[in-house]
């Protein structure tokens, strides 16, 4: 299969989700900012960069949450030459590729209209990036492992989306100590303690990274996934 051809596969086989849900969540920060009660331009862009931070990583941990299992035959793929670990890292890779791909667009819109700078803690144009990478990263990990030990599309979403919500809506509690500040999704548009975004970032990166490192171990032996369906 020539390498285009092989891509456009995966995309198709990660789902609606993976491709709709990154430029929906997009729309959804933007009507959020046009229907803003509050006056001042602060607080729009503070909804406009909150789209990106808060809304498109939630897309993409939900999708990635959504690869393991969707294969109607996944006897048939553990015949093929690839491991499936492989082909489920392909697609996530296509999730994470597409969801960058949306909000590099969205940010550099931001930037160009100058809404991206009246935001006081953007951290600039290149770091600030992580405002949107970083929990994206962090969330698709977490969906990503979820997946390969729950072996349930919906259940990982739902730990997925559980988790976004407790910090969504218990930020000062995720906030009261050190390892609650370096795992918490929101530094840069609902606050950290200064000195600590930089650290919160990486953090979330790194544990993004492992969480995926622990699903391809889990997928070492994928006939679990087949040994499920026949319970």
């Amino acid at each position: 299969m020539r390498p285009l051809t092989l891509w456009r596969y995966e995309a198709r086989r990660a789902g609606w989700a993976a491709l709709l849900g990154p430029p929906i969540a997009v729309a959804l920060g933007v009507a959020a900012a046009l229907a803003n009660p509050l006056p001042g331009d602060t607080n729009t862009a503070r909804i406009l960069l909150g789209g990106l931070e808060m809304a498109v990583p939630l897309a993409a941990g939900v999708a990635c949450a959504s690869l393991v299992g969707r294969d109607p035959a996944t006897e048939i793929q553990l015949t093929a030459p690839t491991p499936y670990r492989v082909t489920l890292l392909r697609r996530m890779a296509v999730t994470l590729g597409w969801t960058a791909a949306v909000a590099v667009l969205t940010a550099a819109v931001l930037i160009a209209t100058g809404w991206w700078s009246r935001w006081p803690a953007n951290h600039g144009v290149l770091a600030g990036q992580l405002t949107w990478a970083a929990p994206a990263v962090g969330l698709s990990g977490l969906g990503f492992a979820a997946g390969a030990v729950f072996r349930s599309p919906a259940a990982a979403g739902a730990l997925v989306t559980t988790l976004w919500a407790i910090q969504q809506f218990f930020a000062g509690l995720a906030q009261e100590h050190l390892p609650g500040r370096l795992l918490y999704l929101f530094a840069t548009t609902r606050g950290t303690v200064p000195g600590d975004w930089t650290a919160n970032r990486l953090a979330l990166l790194a544990a993004g990274i492992a969480f995926t490192g622990l699903a391809l171990v889990v997928l070492r032996r994928p006939e679990r996934l087949i040994n499920e369906e026949d319970e």
